[in-house]
């Protein structure tokens, strides 16, 4: 009996090591440390800190490899955990999702290290989700008239073998696209969503402090893909893209993040296959826009004087009049765009460009929930109304412009009555 007693009192011995990778200590978890690569790194298809210390050892023993045997890259993709449940309602293929099919990737020249040679599984569940993207999710990301390139139907899923960050987004952003597509399933989808937005924020964050003129727009299309599955989840309460009701923006932080990469890497990010393209069917405004434009410009115009003479041609005053000018620039654009039968997503430049574009100055004023500065957001409101059309903006212009209203005293809502009659038309 007292042997018995002494059995169970007893704590197995443990060795308590410090050796572990980088990931496993900033999540807090226990590393095995396995090399080259840890388990829990190879699970959730990030690169492991031992990866690239192999990598360097190796490198200093070995010759490179011949052009005519190309390296062999695995990927490993984190095996689902969910059920059959998650397929389309019309699919009746119904294969369980703990199904599992290999996957090597021959690249020759592969922008991120190989992950360890072990055997790379994809589930059926993540496979659904790859397909719906190439077939049908990369059609409402983009126009096809100006994609030339296939950026969204090819590249993007091709370097999505090679940049676990990408796969990821890409594999979020379809599911999101399901779920809004089958309303019933939609906690199920954003389930998958979220666990994928995940591993895809966690991949971008370990690569992008070598941010390089071979990765920059690999990383580039992350940030895009990341600001996409934000829109794509919809509007959150106190949430209104460029202020909050509770410090920072969410949106606004990852815009800021865009605009630091282009900005170091501007001119490396825009060639190749992302080269800007011209789309030649935009001609000008429609005469049957023209009147409905001309009343958008004569309420900005207007707006203009009343800021003028509210600020008397302060610092701050330049600043405002900047983000009227630019914004009847960018009504302008949208128009011509709209007058060829575009809009939806392909109003994402006018809209998100309007905003990249602004002052910190400016930025800061809306921050602070500033009137001036909210009533000019106001305006900018009515191209999100435009894009309506796209499941990725889907009530956005009514939350932000109800987001405006209350944080605006009752003696400046009269400013804001046109971009409101607009909207909620």
């Amino acid at each position: 009996m007292e042997n018995t007693q002494s059995a169970i009192r007893s704590r197995k011995s443990h060795h308590k090591s410090r050796l572990g990778c980088g990931n496993c200590k900033r999540r807090r978890i226990k590393c095995d440390e396995k090399k080259p690569a840890c388990s829990k790194c190879i699970h959730h298809a990030i690169e492991c800190d031992f990866l690239s210390t192999a990598a360097v050892s190796s490198a200093s023993s070995s010759s490179e490899p011949s052009p005519s045997r190309p390296l062999k890259a695995q990927f490993r993709f984190k095996p689902s955990k969910y059920g059959s449940g998650e397929c389309n309602p019309k699919d009746e293929i119904g294969q369980p999702s703990s199904q599992t099919v290999s996957s090597e990737i021959q690249c020759k020249n592969c922008s991120s290290s190989p992950l360890p040679q072990s055997q790379d599984t994809l589930s059926i569940a993540d496979l659904r989700l790859f397909h719906h993207f190439v077939t049908e999710t990369y059609r409402t990301l983009t126009d096809e008239a100006t994609d030339r390139n296939r950026v969204w139907q090819t590249h993007l899923p091709q370097w999505g073998f090679s940049s676990p960050s990408i796969f990821h987004l890409i594999l979020a952003l379809a599911a999101l696209h399901l779920g809004h597509l089958h309303p019933e399933l939609r906690d199920q989808y954003v389930i998958q969503a979220d666990d994928h937005f995940t591993f895809g924020i966690r991949s971008v964050s370990v690569i992008l402090s070598s941010l390089d003129s071979g990765n920059c727009q690999s990383i580039y299309m992350s940030t895009v893909l990341i600001c996409f599955v934000y829109f794509a989840h919809g509007p959150k309460p106190g949430e209104y893209l460029v202020f909050s009701e509770k410090g920072k923006a969410e949106w606004l932080v990852l815009m800021r993040g865009v605009r630091s990469i282009l900005m170091s890497n501007r001119d490396k990010i825009f060639t190749g296959v992302l080269q800007i393209q011209t789309d030649p069917v935009i001609q000008g405004v429609s005469p049957l826009l023209q009147d409905e434009l001309g009343e958008h410009q004569s309420h900005i115009k207007e707006l203009q004087r009343f800021i003028e003479t509210k600020t008397g041609g302060s610092s701050t005053c330049q600043i405002y009049i900047g983000a009227l000018e630019d914004l009847l620039g960018m009504f302008e654009e949208a128009y011509q765009s709209r007058s060829a039968g575009k809009d939806g997503v392909s109003l994402m430049p006018f809209v998100v460009g309007w905003i990249y574009r602004r002052p910190e100055q400016f930025i800061s004023l809306l921050e602070e929930k500033e009137p001036l500065s909210l009533i000019v957001l106001a305006y900018w409101c009515i191209l999100l109304k435009f894009m309506r059309s796209s499941w990725l903006m889907i009530a956005w212009d009514r939350h932000v412009i109800a987001g405006i209203r209350e944080s605006l005293g009752i003696d400046f809502r009269q400013w804001i009555e046109w971009p409101m009659s607009v909207i909620c038309d």
